[in-house]
């Protein structure tokens, strides 16, 4: 069974743009991509989108519906009324390329900046050993798609371009809590880095970044909150200060 919908796509640049109305076939099971794809080859050929899957685990075709962080191959028309207008825009927290397609560069030069993990010394590689328990503690951070939906929605950036340069983002947290919680990365400054390089501090952990993660990830409970208290420990816990000022007198 089929149906026409009304959909607004935004059109244009980093120079400006506009909402552009159109109708389009919608057919059952379909979900916004395949619909995005019917309007390329029927009425707006030059119709910029990123994409690459369409199974919910390349990240590539994020974009804002009816105003909300979203994979488009992963979001079902089934969930929009008939006469619903559908409206699609790029994410809003990164500079337009063209059309949904944004430049998300932001992202990649946070991760270039996360030290990378460090093998403890003496143990050659195949010889690493971990208890089951340490894998599954951070396997959930692993599952990331870097979609950037997270990055996207958080307001710290999204609404204050200024904090950019200071601030990672929570898909970076989640690389630092899983490198934190790793037993045989040899750095132990994970959560100092998060502190005093990625602006840990500046997230108020309302949580937006876990709404939006299409896999689910607690990014505020398991990974955000975590690395805070760990902050906190270790900067401001007078028994660990007592600790360190004790080691670090001499005779």
């Amino acid at each position: 069974m089929s149906y026409d919908a009304h959909f607004r796509v935004w059109r244009g640049d980093d120079d400006g743009g506009e909402l552009v109305d159109y109708t389009v076939e919608v057919n059952e099971g379909e979900v916004i991509l395949d619909i995005i794809h019917r309007l390329q080859a029927t009425q707006a050929g030059d119709l910029a989108v990123r994409w690459n899957c369409k199974a919910g685990k390349c990240g590539s075709c994020s974009a804002e519906v009816n105003g909300k962080p979203r994979l488009m191959c992963m979001n079902r028309m089934s969930t929009y009324a008939e006469d619903e207008t559908v409206t699609v825009t790029p994410l809003r927290g990164f500079p337009v390329t063209k059309d949904l397609v944004t430049n998300v560069t932001y992202n990649y030069e946070k991760a270039r900046q996360i030290p990378a993990f460090a093998p403890p010394a003496g143990v050659a590689p195949g010889e690493y050993r971990m208890q089951q328990i340490d894998v599954e503690r951070s396997q959930e951070f692993r599952k990331c798609i870097e979609c950037f939906l997270c990055q996207n929605t958080c307001h710290v950036s999204r609404d204050h371009e200024e904090n950019k340069e200071a601030f990672a983002g929570p898909r970076f947290f989640i690389r630092a809590a899983e490198l934190d919680m790793h037993p045989l990365d040899a750095r132990d400054d994970r959560a100092n880095f998060a502190r005093d390089s990625q602006g840990l501090g500046m997230c108020n952990i309302t949580k937006c970044c876990t709404d939006v993660c299409p896999e689910h990830i607690k990014i505020t409970d398991n990974a955000i909150i975590p690395m805070k208290e760990r902050v906190v420990d270790r900067k401001y816990d007078p028994v660990r200060w007592l600790g360190k000022t004790i080691t670090r007198r001499k005779d």
